[in-house]
């Protein structure tokens, strides 16, 4: 699973039938901080993700297929949460 922030909406007009209906969103990954990493990636929606919202994304094609039912979609990742808050766990001292 990665950390990322909503970037935009993907639009396509033609697409494979097993996304029909289905929203793209283009995703920035961020790291532990909440840092962007330059690294970004595009997911299908399953939760309802808006634009600036920080989101839980499974990478990992045959778990994402598995999410969204669609055993033989060209897929690889898709967001499963919206991240209310992030609490790093740091020794003390």
């Amino acid at each position: 699973m990665k950390i990322g922030r909503v970037a935009a909406t993907v639009v396509a007009t033609i697409q494979v039938p097993a996304l029909d209906g289905r929203r793209l969103l283009l995703v920035d990954l961020l790291d532990l901080e909440g840092r962007a990493t330059g690294k970004d990636l595009i997911a299908v929606d399953a939760v309802g993700a808006g634009a600036g919202e920080t989101v839980l994304v499974l990478d990992e094609g045959n778990g994402a297929r598995q999410v969204l039912s669609a055993p033989q979609a060209p897929l690889r990742a898709v967001v499963v949460g919206i991240v209310d808050a992030i609490e790093l766990g740091r020794p003390a001292g």
